[in-house]
């Protein structure tokens, strides 16, 4: 098992906090996806997830959060 850092995680995304977020919500979108291949050489879906935020391949924009009531 791959043991990721926060500063490898931070350097794709702006803080550990966000690559975190960023890795979570792309593996709950490979899990959408059937898989292909064993089970048992396959890796865990937020390895692969982490993997790909940390080799810069995930591409992600941050869109600020909108107040109920709001007018802008």
């Amino acid at each position: 098992m791959r043991v990721f850092t926060p500063v490898e995680v931070a350097r794709h995304a702006t803080n550990k906090y966000l690559g975190v977020l960023v890795a979570a919500k792309f593996a709950r979108m490979l899990n959408e996806f059937p898989r292909i291949g064993t089970a048992a050489n396959e890796k865990k879906l937020t390895t692969r997830a982490l993997e790909e935020l940390s080799g810069g391949n995930i591409e992600f924009e941050v869109v600020p959060r909108r107040r109920p009531g709001a007018e802008g």
